[in-house]
């Protein structure tokens, strides 16, 4: 997506709402907002928003992981997932 293609003053989202929600629903794209010629806002369709959400989460968690490599603060695989099982059985009691 390119953004030059995506800018419309905030006059166009006053007059054409509905058109705008219609065609970003459709297309999952993102709108960029300006007011006196300064890009003040965004309008985006759920579906992008909630997966751009779910994609800074998911760095959000490697970059923790890295940090942890980074610290030492790792375990082998088998005993974390012992340790996961352990939870598990402690839970169900």
């Amino acid at each position: 997506m390119k953004y030059s293609e995506s800018i419309k003053p905030i006059s166009y989202l006053k007059t054409h709402a509905s058109k705008i929600i219609r065609e970003l629903s459709n297309n999952q794209q993102t709108l960029i907002i300006t007011q006196n010629g300064i890009a003040k806002a965004i309008v985006q369709d759920i579906k992008a928003y909630e997966d751009l959400q779910e994609s800074l989460a998911f760095l959000k968690i490697l970059a923790q992981s890295n940090t942890n490599i980074q610290k030492g603060e790792t375990k082998p695989m088998k005993e974390a997932f012992k340790d996961i099982k352990a939870r598990i059985d402690q839970a169900n009691k």
